[in-house]
């Protein structure tokens, strides 16, 4: 975006910066005060402001508060002929990009002007790598089931309408609204989840809000909420039939304004967010109790998209057990391994009441637990009976079956860990971040259980 705003009352000033800004190919607008430059940035968007501290109706540092608080992301470049060192430290303090002295040196202006642009790609280059770095997974399949949801993403991604992902636990909710933001116009932007299951009721509000200092007790600060962090990105609001309804009615606000007021905040915020809501409820059922509000889900099913279960796309396993097995290949291996083809039929048999997590945690387990370079249709029957899963007989409990609990957490404790020492070539400090402990730690439940580090 090569868009720059120029806020000056100086007609001269406005129209030399114009002139040689436009010759370095930007597009220009300019404003003669504060009021009139704020609300072209609201419809122009620009990449970068330069403002004068002196204003007639609202001054240059009461103009930066607000950009600073509308439009975070955009830098501004603040211009003064009656600057001084404090004046300058607290419009840094506050979010400025640069401060000038007029006179101005137009080479300089030229410079920070380019360099503010740099540097505003740089963080936007950065953010998506962060959110590519989050796609941790793929989605992978050839199944009709899947080839629709595929069609589905590429068809909404090309539009900021909302978006309403449903489907049972484990289907890929998640990677469906990160691969329709990653492919939407907002993909430099952030991508901001919200589960809205795992947040008390009473902390919702000020989680997708914010709050103001002192608001409530343990307000010690402001904090932006999550409307405000996903501005020109993608808002993902993940199980939201687990939302009150009070919450509901807030956020279709929300969605109707694009504006809300932080908690214990009388300042009404405007933001661009792009809406994608998720949930494995039957959101119609959920209506009929009256459990969730008929106009938010009319609000929020502009496209809907049904996440298929696993049982639904069974000719898919074979492609997402290759995937995983690459994904979960133990260090050291030249290739991945494979599963035989009886193996493969009791996976396609296996009802997969967990769907594709389910079978990624499998994967990942028979990876860990077993050497076999093809696993055999009796190591795949074994895990799955070890879950309790195929209905193969026993208790689901496997060799744990005659044991305590603390006996039972220990056996498979130590199992595990020797299972992860081989798979990272006994290094410890690989093994110690792959189970999530300190190494100092890794080494006294080594020493506790006895195991042989030996490569």
């Amino acid at each position: 975006m090569n868009k720059v705003l120029v806020i000056d009352d100086e007609p001269g000033i406005r129209s030399v910066l114009s002139d040689i800004l436009m010759d370095e190919k930007y597009t220009v607008f300019t404003a003669g005060d504060g009021y009139e430059g704020l609300a072209l940035l609201e419809k122009e968007e620009a990449g970068l402001v330069i403002l004068d501290v002196w204003l007639p109706n609202m001054g240059g540092i009461d103009v930066l508060k607000q950009i600073k608080e509308k439009a975070p992301a955009v830098p501004v470049v603040m211009i003064s002929g009656h600057a001084n060192i404090d004046l300058a430290v607290k419009a840094v303090k506050l979010g400025a990009f640069d401060f000038l002295e007029k006179p101005l040196s137009l080479d300089k202006i030229i410079t920070i002007v380019r360099n503010a642009f740099e540097m505003e790609q740089l963080r936007k280059e950065n953010l998506y790598l962060r959110n590519s770095m989050l796609q941790q997974d793929e989605i992978i399949g050839q199944s009709e089931a899947i080839a629709k949801v595929k069609a589905l993403i590429e068809q909404s991604a090309r539009t900021d309408s909302r978006v309403l992902i449903t489907g049972p636990n484990g289907t890929g909710k998640e990677l469906i609204a990160r691969e329709i933001h990653r492919k939407s116009r907002r993909a430099a932007g952030p991508f901001v989840e919200v589960n809205c299951a795992a947040i008390p009721e009473s902390l919702i509000e000020s989680e997708l809000f914010g709050h103001e200092k002192g608001s409530f007790t343990g307000a010690v600060s402001r904090r932006k909420g999550k409307f405000e962090l996903a501005h020109r990105g993608t808002l993902f609001l993940d199980e939201v039939a687990d939302m009150s309804l009070g919450t509901q009615a807030k956020v279709l606000r929300v969605i109707q304004e694009l504006k809300f007021e932080r908690v214990g905040g009388e300042d009404s915020l405007t933001v661009d967010v792009r809406i994608i809501a998720a949930t494995n409820k039957n959101i119609r059922d959920q209506i009929q109790a009256g459990k969730f509000r008929e106009d938010l889900f009319f609000r929020l099913n502009v496209i809907p998209i049904q996440a298929p279960s696993l049982a639904g796309r069974i000719s898919d396993i074979p492609l997402l057990c290759d995937y995983f097995m690459l994904k979960f290949k133990p260090a050291g291996e030249a290739s991945a391994r494979t599963i035989c083809a009886g193996g493969m039929n009791l996976l396609c048999a296996h009802p997969w009441p967990g769907n594709v997590r389910e079978l990624k945690n499998f994967v990942e387990r028979v990876n860990i637990m077993t050497d076999e370079q093809s696993i055999s249709a009796e190591t795949v029957k074994y895990y799955l009976d070890e879950v309790g899963g195929s209905g193969g007989g026993g208790d689901g409990l496997g060799e744990y079956g005659a044991m305590s609990l603390a006996e039972a957490k220990e056996a498979f404790e130590k199992n595990f860990i020797e299972k992860k020492l081989k798979a990272f070539d006994y290094n410890i400090s690989k093994t110690a971040e792959a189970v999530g402990m300190y190494p100092s730690n890794l080494h006294g439940k080594i020493r506790r259980y006895g195991i042989r580090t030996e490569r």
